[in-house]
């Protein structure tokens, strides 16, 4: 069967030299003789791996040297607990809510602590990034959250908040590594790896060494921050595999000319795919102009029938998970990193034939 077109918000798609190199070496990794699944966390060749994949992804990202890098378990979803675990020293945060991962890490956070949400864009269903006054953050946070990308709702931030010396914390998960991000202007970055670094299982977390050592007593030892850190991301056995075929990933974009190059191509994957969207007399954007996700695409037809059956017949073209969140419907295009523009204009073309045979 010849591969699809996969637009899926996570588990997403792959870059193809990732999947053939893995496949290459399913069974026998290097002069191992056996499977990285196979291989224990301690060896040499393993450590080689994860080694690697530290020091490449630090040169795709230009990560400070006073930045350590975490490669953890429990997906991004386990950093909305661990994030106030660790940071809430003084017990307040300041949080944006622009779509339901914030949502969910504002709930996490209350557990902890104060969770002062100083903006909202809940009241035109996440559809836009709400405007920032800085008069309404607190100067005695511990951190300021954002989510980076919207991946349900498909907004982004294209500007950091003026935060004073509050460290901004960041749920990167959708749009890492899909363009160039200044590290420096984040105290912690985390990002689950099903989107833009290889398998569901890998969390990388990224955080400045001085924000370390502020754990909340009674932080189970896992979930120190501490702990990962001074054990290299191996307390104990790793997601080995999924490490793995992140640095894959990561070499992979190293050889396409790295972050910057990548991020040309995603800047003309969802310009085109806009740009139609926007000229359509059947197709609409959900989001407002400015706020729009490189990443990932929400549209509509307006009809419940029509969307459905667009999801349907666009899948037996071999354009597949096209299918909106269960949470606001619709379709939704994930054109990440490994989705080449062939793939964005393939889903052009077939909406344009769908809008003439249904109009």
């Amino acid at each position: 069967m010849d591969r699809v077109y996969n637009f899926s918000a996570g588990p997403s798609a792959l870059p193809l030299p990732v999947l053939e190199k893995a496949a290459a070496e399913l069974v026998n990794y290097g002069s191992a003789g056996m499977s990285v699944m196979e291989m224990s966390h301690r060896s040499k060749a393993y450590l080689e791996i994860i080694t690697e994949a530290e020091a490449s992804l630090r040169r795709l990202m230009a990560i400070p040297a006073n930045y350590k890098v975490m490669f953890l378990q429990g997906g991004a979803s386990m950093q909305f607990a661990q994030v106030p675990l660790n940071l809430l020293r003084k017990g307040k945060a300041d949080f944006v809510k622009t779509g339901q991962w914030a949502k969910k890490a504002i709930s996490e956070a209350k557990r902890f602590g104060a969770a002062n949400v100083v903006a909202s864009s809940e009241d035109k269903v996440f559809s836009y990034i709400p405007k920032l006054d800085p008069a309404a953050f607190d100067p005695g946070a511990d951190y300021f959250h954002i989510t980076m990308n919207n991946t349900i709702y498909g907004t982004r931030f294209t500007r950091l908040p003026e935060t004073g010396g509050v460290p901004i914390v960041t749920d990167m998960s959708s749009s890492i590594l899909s363009e160039v991000y200044d590290v420096s202007k984040f105290g912690l970055i985390y990002a689950g790896a099903q989107k833009n670094i290889g398998p569901a299982g890998v969390c990388v977390v990224i955080i400045r060494e001085d924000l370390l050592g502020f754990n909340l007593p009674g932080t189970p030892t896992m979930l120190n921050y501490v702990t990962q850190v001074e054990n290299g991301s191996m307390y104990n056995t790793p997601p080995t595999y999924g490490i793995y075929v992140a640095g894959l990933t990561f070499k992979w974009l190293e050889a396409f000319g790295g972050v910057a190059e990548i991020q040309k191509q995603n800047e003309a994957k969802a310009a085109a795919i806009y740009a139609y969207l926007d000229e359509s007399s059947l197709f609409r954007g959900t989001v407002v102009p400015e706020d729009r996700s490189l990443m990932n695409i929400p549209f509509v037809t307006g009809s419940d029938e029509l969307d459905a059956k667009f999801v349907k017949e666009a899948s037996a073209a071999g354009l597949v998970n096209l299918k909106g969140h269960r949470s606001v419907g619709g379709m939704r295009a994930s054109v990440y990193n490994a989705m080449p523009m062939e793939g964005a204009k393939a889903l052009i073309d077939f909406m344009k034939k769908f809008e003439t045979d249904n109009k």
